[in-house]
């Protein structure tokens, strides 16, 4: 339908009269199926007889059903249920049970440092030396605040 070189035609596939074949041709290429061979034929029409080409055509359904917008919801219907399923339109504490007001709400959230946390247990003789160095990488990460 468009080509990407000057000396191929524009071909319209889905036209009875004018339309090609798809020559499908597949290639191993490094192990995996390759297309990128595929063509289209020269035009044709797909049959030779006039009448069965219009049966042909006669059979064919309209699709502005199926697309047509009043069974789509609109952009913002859609926003605003992704946002309530990713719990975007609640606040923190709503989502575990806790009623805050409006003031609440918006102050902002409390920061925490590492002179904060609980420490850590002492290792005990079967800790691996992988153990160590998880617990280093946390520390570290508390550290950076």
């Amino acid at each position: 339908m468009n080509p990407q070189f000057q000396d191929e035609q524009p071909v319209n596939p889905f036209d009875l009269w004018t339309g090609a074949n798809f020559k499908l041709k597949i290639r191993k290429v490094e192990g995996y199926r390759n297309y990128d061979k595929s063509e289209f034929d020269s035009p044709a029409p797909l049959l030779d007889d006039d009448a069965e080409l219009e049966a042909i055509y006669k059979q064919e359904h309209s699709l502005q059903e199926l697309v047509d917008p009043k069974h789509f919801k609109s952009y913002d219907e859609l926003k605003t249920r992704l946002n309530n399923v990713l719990g975007l339109n609640v606040a923190p504490a709503q989502i575990r049970g806790v009623a805050l007001d409006e003031e609440e709400y918006k102050a902002p959230a409390p920061t925490f440092s590492a002179a904060a946390a609980p420490a850590a247990p002492a290792a005990s003789a079967g800790v691996d030396d992988d153990d160590d160095e998880d617990l280093a990488f946390f520390k570290r990460l508390a550290d950076e605040d």
